[in-house]
């Protein structure tokens, strides 16, 4: 809820980010934002009360509360005194509609990449003759073009250089513009002829060529490697305007070119792409920037001036039938300057705010320096106990291998604020790490004329009340009216931008006891948590948080184990969707079968790793096979010991004077607490749900009771009565027991109804090694299975039960 309220109040009140300080106040906004985060936490207390969710709902962590801020505060001190948060200038993905930049884990979420089908275009960049392409020039058949494919012609107005690899076969070929059908010689990998140009035309006569864009004929004319087109100077493809800070419109070399699509030239737009830059940045080339920040052309770009790169940042209904992708694309093909343009449907990255395509563009942003702890982030996972354990080396694992450094910084109104001040000159900065802190930098300031007063005099740093810290608000736009004073004397000023709302997340360990400021002990008792469990799509969002702060402040994991969800998918294994119809309202289902049969369904049809297809009717079946027969078992003792007066506290009846019977079914009882016990310990809940149910449907309720009737029917009180009485009255208190983590109110209710107390309040049970008897438990599980091989054979011969049998016989390996 705190994550994603900033765009919900955007779109409730129909406004942009850019409205925000206009159409509305900071202050108006944040308070509407504020409101959002807990709109709905009546409906989530009420559904986490009926799921039996066990939180502490009386004193919840609330992310926006000022103890929360300060605790996150001295974890990004202590991050930028150990060196590992920095200021850079550099390609990050970024959300014109959210008007941010994103971090890599958050823009490699589940979801985030969706299939798109673009305009793409091969463009033809015009090779200037000199010295450098002499050799281009020999024999050439028109004017000479070097080929590069872009599936973002939007960025072709940024164009600035072109890369090539210095290892990989180049050709010239010779043949026609499909569009203008103009001669003309291109230059592309050798390895891609196949892709653009048509074997069966090869060598075809150029004379009989029909200037119909159909069987265009072609010729190489000679071969070279990358190294040697380095330098080569071409003219600039759209000139709207000149690039900025170096050199342009040349070819040079890089390591990140391929040939497994496109033509082996890489259209090299700097502004747009982090190989882009970095390559650039190698080679003294300048810059391009003609997109905003709302994702529209910049003034610059006449015709198109204002218009949105993707057709998707248009307000509903306002989108024009062409894209700009699109327009560019024509106007190429008019200019003699496209050779080929198609449709091409591949992953794109979006925005898991807005679900809009994200733009790789040049952010000036915070960074947590995490490449320079990646031996010690993956040492440290490599301790944690993953369920399953192939998400922690396969998909996590993998992650860390190729950790990038955690882009902070967003451009948003409503979050935590960055306690970073500077000088204007950028010469001097600050790092508040608690408002002790704030408060002794803020006396300095106006003690230097900086600030005419102290805005947060009423706040005491050493009183913790909440009386206290709730007369302060550290969120924009207060904070941002602090101006302090650096050592030299200057104004130093916040760094505007927010933190990314994942931190806010990953910092829940130590925030939520307003650590270190408090609850120290508290802290330690609680930190590493012994486990976690969310949904497998927070491998690189909370799961990685976590690590990673943990790990950057304290050395340490922060959990000892996770149990990673699967998904819960449809009974025929499609993803839940309200646009497909077959998505399950949770509140419905609850009504229709309760959260004990719902829970039980969910975690004995798969481990909770799995993704699950979720069958109404598979609950029902749990309803009846599992409840009802514990239910029944249940109702029958309480039935006969309400009669005999069964006595509890009477004395235990020896093991030696009960029957074989009670000593099976109990060396079975103590056998399944040793099972659940390893089980539940070993993060693996549909062990011991599989095992409850078979132990109370097929030895308790099956055998056990209906070959024992006689001995709680027969009138005369006994030993043989009470031991009866007093195993059946053992067995259901223990299943109460290991049920309870599954089944908790079902679970609750009988363990009150046997022993007067909750059943969460009592021990966990202890198997006694000593009434465990394997052989006796082999023999009846063979009985068992003999009378379950005859009753299976009287019914398919259609023999009804009451008739006795003159005969039957088991082979010897039956025993075995």
């Amino acid at each position: 809820m705190v994550c994603r309220s900033s765009s919900v109040v955007e779109k409730e009140l129909g406004i942009t980010k850019e409205d925000i300080g206009k159409k509305i106040s900071i202050e108006d906004y944040n308070a509407a934002c504020k409101k959002a985060v807990m709109r709905y936490t009546d409906v989530w207390n009420d559904m986490t009360r009926r799921i039996g969710f066990w939180l502490d709902l009386e004193k919840p962590y609330v992310t926006y509360h000022t103890k929360y801020i300060e605790s996150v505060w001295h974890l990004l001190k202590k991050l930028y005194d150990d060196d590992l948060l920095y200021k850079g200038y550099t390609i990050q993905p970024y959300s014109p509609a959210a008007g941010t930049g994103l971090s890599s884990h958050e823009l490699n979420q589940p979801g985030t990449y969706k299939p798109v089908k673009d305009t793409s275009v091969v463009a033809m960049f015009k090779v200037n003759k000199d010295h450098a392409s002499e050799f281009l020039f020999k024999d050439a058949f028109g004017d000479v073009f070097i080929l590069a494919w872009t599936t973002t012609p939007w960025t072709l107005p940024s164009n600035c250089a072109l890369t090539i690899g210095p290892k990989l076969e180049y050709v010239r070929v010779k043949s026609f513009n499909p569009y203008t059908h103009e001669p003309q010689t291109m230059v592309l990998a050798k390895s891609r002829l196949s892709a653009y140009f048509n074997e069966k035309n090869e060598n075809a006569s150029f004379d009989e060529y029909k200037k119909d864009g159909k069987n265009i004929p072609w010729k190489v004319g000679g071969g070279f490697y990358g190294h040697q087109l380095e330098g080569i100077r071409y003219e600039q493809l759209l000139p709207y305007a000149q690039p900025e800070g170096g050199d342009a419109f040349k070819v040079i070399g890089g390591d990140f070119v391929t040939t497994e699509d496109g033509t082996g030239v890489v259209h090299t737009a700097p502004s747009f792409g982090a190989d882009d830059m970095r390559v650039a940045r190698q080679h003294g080339i300048g810059t391009l920037t003609l997109v905003d920040l709302q994702g529209r052309f910049t003034h610059e770009m006449g015709e198109y001036a204002g218009k949105y790169v993707k057709n998707e940042y248009y307000p509903t209904g306002q989108a024009p039938e062409k894209s700009v992708d699109v327009e560019l694309s024509i106007k190429l093909k008019e200019m003699g300057r496209a050779f080929k343009v198609e449709k091409y449907e591949h992953n794109y990255p979006h925005c898991w705010r807005t679900d809009k395509p994200i733009l790789y563009y040049p952010l000036d942003s915070w960074f947590v320096r995490t490449t320079a702890k990646k031996d010690r982030l993956i040492a440290l996972n490599k301790t944690i106990n993953w369920k399953p354990e192939s998400t922690g080396t396969g998909r996590f694992g993998n992650w860390l291998e190729n950790v990038q450094d955690w882009n902070l910084s967003r451009s948003r109104y409503w979050g935590i604020p960055l306690p970073i001040w500077r000088t204007e000159d950028g010469d001097e900065e600050l790092c508040i790490g608690s408002l002790k802190q704030l408060k002794e930098e803020i006396a300095r300031a106006v003690k230097a004329g900086v600030m005419k007063s102290d805005p947060y005099a009423s706040f005491t740093p050493d009183d913790m009340s909440e009386t206290n810290y709730d007369t302060i608000d550290i969120h924009r736009p207060y904070v941002d009216n602090i101006v302090l004073v650096s050592p030299s004397g200057k104004p130093m000023k916040r760094e505007t931008d927010l933190i990314d709302v994942w931190f806010d997340s990953g910092a829940m360990p130590y925030a939520q006891w307003h650590y270190p400021f408090e609850n120290k002990a508290a802290f330690k008792d609680s930190f590493p948590a012994s486990f976690i469990a969310e949904g497998v799509d927070q491998t690189r969002g909370w799961f990685y948080t976590l690590h990673a702060i943990a790990t950057l402040t304290q050395d340490s994991v922060a959990y000892k184990a996770v149990v990673s969800n699967g998904l819960v998918l449809d009974k025929v294994g499609q993803k839940m969707s309200k646009r497909l119809g077959n998505a399950v309202d949770p509140f419905k289902t609850l009504d229709e079968f309760g959260a004990d049969a719902v829970r039980w369904y969910m975690i004995s049809n798969a481990s909770p790793w799995d993704n699950l297809k979720f069958d109404a009717e598979g609950i029902t079946e749990v309803q009846r096979k599992f409840f009802r027969a514990l239910f029944n078992t249940y109702n029958f003792f309480a039935l006969y010991a309400n009669i005999d007066g069964f006595d509890l506290q009477a004395p235990q009846v020896a093991e030696s004077e009960r029957t074989e019977m009670d000593r099976w079914i109990l060396s079975r009882l103590n056998s399944l607490i040793a099972a659940c016990d390893a089980a539940f310990g070993d993060y693996e809940p549909t062990i011991a749900a599989r095992a409850v149910q078979d132990f109370v449907v097929e030895d308790l309720s099956n055998w056990y009771v209906r070959l024992n009737r006689r001995r709680f029917w027969k009138g005369e009180q006994g030993n043989d009565k009470n031991a009866a009485f007093q195993t059946l009255h053992r067995c259901l208190e223990v299943v109460a027991m290991l049920s309870a983590p599954v089944a908790p109110f079902f679970s609750d209710r009988l363990f009150r109804d046997l022993m007067g107390s909750s059943v969460h309040l009592s021990s966990w049970p202890k198997s006694n090694a000593s009434a465990i008897d394997v052989e006796l438990e082999q023999r009846t599980a063979l009985a068992q299975k003999l009378t379950s091989l005859a009753l299976s054979i009287r019914k398919k011969d259609s023999t009804r039960r009451s008739s006795p049998t003159s005969r039957s016989s088991a082979p010897e390996w039956a025993s075995r």
